[in-house]
């Protein structure tokens, strides 16, 4: 099979696939343009296996340049544009890319702009057929977010694509008809595997920024393009509902919101459900899975399994934290030169577990509780940061813009907690008076020990916050 190939077989010949500002570009449009970009790769020497980097803002040319690589039987590699040279050359002499394609120059020796040049060879390019390649055979690589430490390149193979939909499909409804929004960019795998590909493996028509999503960007591309699928991040969300953006987005005729890339607080959806008549979908998924494998529709947050998604438990005992194993046809195969974390995470048979812990309710349904080191006990009993982190949201409601929870050792030696907040404009005084409030009302072995107030938390470049850097703050704040 070629991915590639098996995205671009199902929309109708006239349905527009890809939109972007004014841009249009229908199904039979981007298989013709496919085709024809893999006959310039592969004039240019691009060879089954060959990974080729592309590196530029989200454009129908990027997915082209992308899936042209794939047809080609290439391996491609999406990648922030906005990251810093100090950050990009590592990634590139590890994984040793045969090209670079681009906008802006990179310190590599075999680049490929995106020019007037790069488009003429394009249009003269004989339009070739898909390689096929064994359904195991890389197909493309997503690096991690780097919540945690340094981004791993993790590798998908052609049969990633197959249910690609599956979350989309099942649980949202999605059809040809539907219209697809990721405020996230491509190189990020929620707007990757949810928008793009599970919108063309549909014959869906999927819409594409260049810029980059303020509250304000989202407002003006659902006035532009008319989504009927939403998705994006609870950072993003909270930001439009203290902006104002969110009433506005009301009857625009989006059937459905969604939200990943971190839990949702429950006040942040509480609000967007009062605002827009709507309660963003809340999913789980990690880059390694591509696509959500876990959801919840409704306040408890509880999560469900999207169609097609297996799962196994380290333990029987429900009241014990625990990661759990997943498999589904969008699992990636592993990770690229990271042995120990490939031992860890992934199994034979397609299964992998991520760095999380869940609580299995008796229903099945799973309490999301943070990564191991989210995980501690005090006083003998377990506490998850992430719920400090959403009952101190809930407590604050509309005076903070972020809080983060976290694990730390007293000058005792013992395991406490500490908070790193940021306070909405002109809501401070008020906002420490609330989380005074409710500390004191939580149970004493879930208590913060110290509390301290920022002006800013460190976000990834996908907008996820970036614990590896909270310890350090803290030590700073504590001296």
């Amino acid at each position: 099979m070629n991915a590639a190939e098996q995205l671009l077989a199902t929309g109708a010949d006239g349905t527009t696939a890809l939109e972007c500002g004014d841009q249009r570009m229908t199904y039979a449009q981007l298989r013709e343009q496919v085709r024809r970009c893999a006959g310039a790769w592969r004039s240019r020497g691009v060879e089954p296996g060959d990974r080729v980097f592309v590196i530029a803002p989200d454009s129908i040319d990027w997915v082209v340049a992308y899936l042209g690589v794939i047809w080609t039987g290439g391996v491609a590699v999406g990648v922030n544009p906005r990251l810093p040279a100090a950050e990009l050359l590592p990634i590139l002499d590890d994984s040793a890319p045969r090209f670079v394609w681009c906008e802006e120059p990179v310190a590599w020796p075999r680049l490929v702009r995106n020019d007037a040049l790069w488009q003429r060879e394009i249009a003269g390019a004989p339009a070739c057929d898909a390689m096929p390649r064994d359904d195991e055979a890389p197909a493309l690589w997503i690096g991690t977010s780097g919540t945690t430490g340094i981004p791993k390149g993790t590798i998908h193979v052609q049969r990633t694509v197959t249910q690609a939909n599956a979350f989309a499909c099942g649980v949202l409804g999605l059809g040809a008809q539907d219209r697809l929004y990721a405020s996230s960019k491509l190189f990020f795998a929620y707007a990757l595997g949810n928008s793009l590909f599970a919108g063309l493996r549909s014959g869906a028509t999927v819409i594409l920024d260049r810029e980059w999503p303020t509250p304000e960007r989202v407002e003006e591309m659902v006035a532009r393009h008319s989504p009927t699928l939403l998705f994006s991040v609870p950072t993003l969300y909270q930001k439009m509902l203290g902006a104002g953006v969110a009433a506005r987005l009301a009857g625009r005729g989006i059937r459905h919101f969604v939200s990943a890339g971190e839990a949702l607080p429950l006040p942040t959806r509480r609000g967007w459900r009062d605002a827009t008549g709507l309660a963003p979908v809340s999913g789980y998924g990690t880059t390694e899975t591509l696509c959500l494998m876990l959801y919840s529709d409704d306040d408890s947050g509880l999560l469900l399994p999207t169609p097609h998604t297996e799962i196994e438990y380290s333990h029987a005992d429900p009241a014990m934290p625990q990661r759990v194993w997943f498999r589904h046809g969008t699992v990636a195969a592993g990770y690229w030169n990271r042995p120990e974390a490939q031992r860890d995470g992934f199994r034979p048979g397609g299964w992998f577990s991520p760095g999380d812990q869940f609580l299995v309710h008796g229903d099945g349904r799973l309490e999301f509780a943070g990564r191991n080191d989210d995980m501690l006990k005090i006083a003998g009993q377990w506490v998850s940061t992430l719920w400090v982190e959403q009952s101190l949201a809930g407590a604050c409601a509309g005076t903070l813009q972020q809080v983060a929870a976290l694990g730390v050792t007293s000058r005792e030696g013992l395991a406490e907690l500490a908070v790193l907040a940021v306070a909405a404009p002109g809501s401070r005084e008020e906002a420490a008076r609330r989380m005074a409030t409710a500390i004191e009302a939580m149970p004493r072995h879930r208590r913060p020990r110290s509390v301290h107030w920022l002006e800013s938390l460190p976000l990834t470049a996908t907008g996820k916050l970036q614990r590896s850097r909270l310890r350090a703050l803290h030590a700073d704040m504590a001296r």
